[in-house]
């Protein structure tokens, strides 16, 4: 089935110039950028983006380090591309990672893995209306 999904090339993979790297792995897993810039969000745009784990431990050091630099948020889309671009990227923490997968490969550790994705069509269809309006995804 044809599905979007959004895809987040976080700071500390742009600032050790991964992006190409990680646009190239999506396309060759069979998945099409259809909307995407550079932006670099501040506390408030982290803070409701993650607002589904406001609360947990781990909620103070993610906006922060999600507001640490640019990041490229993309629309991907493909067959399957909730799945398939969960697959590329790899388990969360990269240590537990499947060998080729993208976090294994860059992720620092389980917070600065490099990169985001949608985990389900209903999150998909929020996090990529946070980011673009119809008009931006082609």
């Amino acid at each position: 089935m044809l599905e979007r999904t959004l895809a987040i090339i976080k700071p500390d993979a742009v600032e050790r110039n991964l992006i190409g790297q990680v646009i190239h792995r999506l396309e060759d897993a069979g998945l099409r950028p259809r909307a995407l810039r550079m932006i670099s969000l501040d506390r408030k745009t982290a803070a409701g983006f993650y607002q589904v784990h406001c609360g947990r431990p781990f909620f103070e050091s993610l906006v922060t380090y999600m507001t640490s630099g640019p990041v490229v948020v993309m629309v991907l889309e493909g067959e399957d591309a909730i799945a398939r671009w969960r697959t590329v990227m790899g388990a969360t923490d990269p240590a537990k990672a499947d060998a080729g997968t993208i976090r294994r490969d860059f992720g620092v550790n389980i917070e600065h893995n490099s990169v985001h994705g949608s985990d389900a069509p209903e999150t998909a269809r929020f996090e990529i209306g946070y980011f673009f309006n119809s008009l931006e995804i082609v």
